[in-house]
């Protein structure tokens, strides 16, 4: 990843020199080297703690066979396989495998004497189930997640930073109905003074 970096970084100098026709001065250079070095290190910060970084909202349709596509940028986060599971609030989780495996080590630990820690490892591992991509970068839903989660035609994929999740289009949209006027009293809830957005 350094070496890619270091390619940038070399290709941006030489950039301008050919653009000036002069020579950098040691301030520009400084800055440079400086966004490179500090592009590269949220990037590792990001690889180190496993963060996919999977964001943005995208509209498609299901298929009479049960498949949708998953959006490019979401599959190269994923890999080559994804992890569809019931999620929570009536939609579809997908995680790619190792946030997957990281779920089940924190369900794990939950205690098997309680009946929330076995009602709630129960519901998110039942119905866990690992597709491959198609060619045309589909997944075929089974018919119990679709029905779970009401996947007739259309659909919305969203992507919540580890995970992505598939809504139907009237869900999310009664969804965010509900929740955008109340957004500021959430983040209010969540969130101390000291963080920013």
């Amino acid at each position: 990843m350094l070496f890619f970096y270091a390619l940038f970084l070399g290709l941006t100098l030489l950039k301008k020199l050919v653009s000036t026709n002069k020579f950098i001065n040691k301030k520009s250079l400084l800055l440079d080297i400086k966004m490179v070095l500090y592009n590269w290190s949220v990037a590792q910060s990001g690889e180190k703690w496993g963060i996919n970084m999977l964001s943005g909202e995208y509209r498609h349709s299901i298929d009479l066979k049960g498949r949708v596509i998953i959006p490019s940028k979401m599959r190269d986060e994923m890999g080559s396989k994804i992890v569809i599971t019931r999620g929570l609030d009536g939609c579809l989780f997908g995680y790619n495998e190792k946030n997957w495996n990281s779920i089940l080590e924190k369900l794990n630990t939950l205690p098997f004497t309680k009946r929330d820690a076995r009602n709630f490892t129960r519901f998110m591992t039942s119905g866990a189930i690992t597709l491959e991509f198609d060619r045309q970068g589909r997944v075929n839903i089974p018919n119990y997640l679709s029905d779970y989660a009401n996947l007739l035609k259309d659909v919305v994929i969203v992507g919540v930073i580890n995970r992505i999740e598939i809504w139907s289009k009237e869900k999310w949209e009664e969804f965010m109905n509900n929740n955008v006027e109340s957004l500021s009293d959430i983040s209010e809830n969540l969130f101390d003074s000291n963080f920013e957005l």
